[in-house]
């Protein structure tokens, strides 16, 4: 009260000091964890920035190409005939395929082992059906999902020698994977590793997709292998063959 410090105001104030130091200690510990939280989604957001503006002037040029699709199924370890389409994108901005090459040969044998074999063959189709869909919801990488994935926390960032990988997790289904390598010399995608499934969980499926560049820079995906293990199916795809379309 008279101004004089007493042993008990000095216990107040060392106390306070002491109270004010711990909290510098704790802000202090608090920011240290902080900044390299900071730094990651600083570098996390600059990649994917950087990914989608190289997807979206690659599509362009891929806009102005044909080009030759070849798939060929291989079901329990036997390679089915190849088949072709002759590929390019339409006015929706969507790839539209006109089949090349002979027709599919016959089934051979008595009405009963047709049926058989057009059932089997109405399966397959049925499935391939789901096949595409699947291939839809990864290639090509869509930016509105890329963009969900990060601001839900699924996105992670490994740095690997010329590139990063960009790793989504629930990215088109919960409980998938992606892991897109963007080389950051060249500004392109090199690879896209999918660990996802069709229908169920049970049903797993891989996709590992190739890129390759054409002479004028154009990325394009050279070759898609699909595993569906529990069909022991493989489907593989290679684009070739591409050609500027006319007014190009």
């Amino acid at each position: 009260m008279n101004g004089k410090l007493t042993a008990k105001n000095f216990r107040l104030v060392d106390s306070s000091m002491g109270i004010g130091a711990r909290l510098i200690r704790i802000v202090a510990v608090a920011l240290a964890a902080t900044l390299p939280l900071f730094a990651q989604d600083a570098a996390l957001q600059e990649k994917m920035a950087a990914v989608k503006q190289a997807m979206a002037a690659n599509a362009q040029m891929l806009h102005q190409y044909q080009w030759i699709e070849t798939t060929q199924l291989t079901l329990k370890g036997d390679p089915k005939p190849p088949t072709q389409d002759s590929c390019q994108y339409g006015p929706d901005g969507t790839v539209q395929k006109t089949p090349i090459g002979p027709p599919p040969e016959q089934p051979s044998g008595g009405r009963l082992k047709e049926r058989i074999i057009e059932k089997k063959e109405a399966e397959m189709k049925e499935y391939m059906g789901e096949v595409k869909g699947l291939l839809g919801m990864y290639l090509p990488p869509d930016p509105q999902k890329m963009e969900q994935a990060k601001q839900a926390g699924n996105v992670s960032i490994n740095p690997v020698p010329g590139a990063v990988n960009l790793i989504f997790i629930n990215y088109a289904q919960q409980g998938d994977r992606m892991t897109l390598t963007f080389d950051t010399n060249a500004h392109k995608i090199t690879s896209v590793n999918v660990n996802t499934y069709m229908g169920e969980t049970k049903d797993a499926v891989t996709l590992q997709v190739q890129m390759a560049s054409l002479p004028d820079g154009t990325n394009y995906a050279q070759q898609t292998i699909l595993n569906a293990t529990a069909k022991q199916l493989v489907v593989t795809t290679t684009n070739s063959n591409y050609q500027k379309l006319g007014g190009y």
